[in-house]
């Protein structure tokens, strides 16, 4: 039994799945995934991975009564195969390189019980309906393997999506960026070893025959260039009307050229120089947050809980939430500031300041406290008299 079967292992009768679902645009449901080298180039891949990494440090929170088991297992696992920083890595990355991301649930052996959650990456993946007009999505996976499962039970993340009903856009709007690149480099390396390769020029005094240059050419160099040439004096006879030394420059690549298309990139992936290299501060990690992370975060939470809990478990409060310490790159001073004035005023625990901090846990570190000067506005009772009417 391989992965397939045992993320697909719940029985299904599958015979009566055929025809497509139809769409309000008239567009085949269809979704093929981009193969145009996104994640080969490396400045795309950098983003891609930025990205990924600050997903992979989400943490789950499940509220309400249902799936309890499920809910402890998923702070370190999400399937029997992938621990939790790896299941959110995975599906951030596929978002961001097909725009589209699966996830399919995990189930025991009677195929009801959901015990975990697994990121896939179909090559082509269609919605069509069975006889009664239920909605099935059909993969194709890239070693020719074929697996259905019902629309409702699978959970769907997408971005860019404008004509298809279900499916978010390729990312071929970013292809002559992509082709930059790959001109850019070719071009740097092409401009390195023209560089490095032709040292000297040298003229013929007469006319020769192709062959005859070819065989000079070759003797000249093994007599004046090569490392047995100890003197450091260049010796040439009458063949030659006269050779020179060619100033080799180095290649520069073009500062402003190379800028516009990290630009390009960083416009389109929604990061900076900053947040690739690690040099980031308070202000512009809270920026990427709110841009990047937190959205992410936020149709993750909406499309794990969907397809987890029915509508009547929905309605009780039950729901998936990742959530990130927001304050995790702030400096101690703000983080001073927040635990000072929130702490005493019952908004938050002795544990959870101490997080802020990195530090562990205490007992009876989960207890919330406020200052007793405080009092509730309105609670004064009828016949009080305040200090101005007296």
């Amino acid at each position: 039994m391989g992965l397939l079967e045992n993320i697909f292992k719940r029985p299904r009768n599958t015979e009566n799945v055929k025809g497509y679902f139809k769409m309000l645009n008239g567009y085949t449901p269809a979704f093929t995934t981009y193969d145009g080298g996104l994640y080969e180039m490396e400045i795309t891949r950098a983003a891609i991975h930025a990205f990924a990494t600050h997903c992979s440090k989400l943490q789950p929170e499940m509220q309400g009564n249902a799936y309890k088991t499920l809910g402890k297992r998923l702070q370190t696992k999400a399937n029997p195969w992938m621990d939790t920083t790896k299941f959110l890595y995975r599906t951030a990355t596929i978002l961001a390189v097909d725009n589209n991301a699966f996830i399919i649930p995990i189930t025991d052996d009677t195929g009801e019980i959901i015990t975990g959650y697994y990121p896939i990456r179909p090559s082509r993946t269609e919605i069509l309906q069975d006889n009664a007009g239920k909605p099935w999505l059909r993969y194709t996976f890239s070693n020719g393997q074929k697996a259905a499962i019902e629309f409702e039970r699978v959970g769907i993340m997408n971005q860019y999506q404008l004509d298809n009903d279900i499916f978010g856009e390729s990312n071929n709007a970013l292809n002559p960026t992509l082709q930059l690149i790959s001109t850019h480099n070719q071009g740097i390396i092409e401009g390195v070893k023209q560089s490095a390769t032709i040292r000297f020029m040298a003229r013929l005094a007469n006319v020769y025959k192709p062959e005859d240059i070819a065989k000079e050419r070759k003797r000249f160099t093994e007599e004046n260039l090569s490392t047995d040439n100890n003197s450091g004096v260049l010796m040439f006879d009458n063949k030659y009307a006269d050779v020179k030394q060619i100033d080799s420059k180095p290649f520069v690549v073009d500062a402003d050229q190379m800028k516009a298309i990290q630009s390009n990139v960083f416009n389109y992936f929604g990061c900076n120089e900053d947040i690739l290299q690690n040099k980031f501060n308070e202000d512009t990690w809270g920026a990427y947050y709110e841009g990047k992370i937190e959205p992410f975060a936020i149709q993750l939470s909406l499309v794990m809980s969907n397809m987890t809990y029915t509508e009547r478990e929905l309605a009780q409060g039950n729901k998936i939430m990742w959530t990130a310490n927001r304050l995790q790159y702030a400096s101690n001073k703000t983080k001073l500031e927040i635990v000072t004035q929130l702490f005493d005023r019952g908004f938050l625990t002795h544990n959870q300041g101490r997080e802020i901090f990195n530090m562990s846990s205490i007992q009876d570190g989960d207890k919330y406290f406020i200052r007793l000067e405080y009092g509730e506005i309105g609670s004064k009772k009828e016949g009080d008299i305040d200090d101005n009417e007296r």
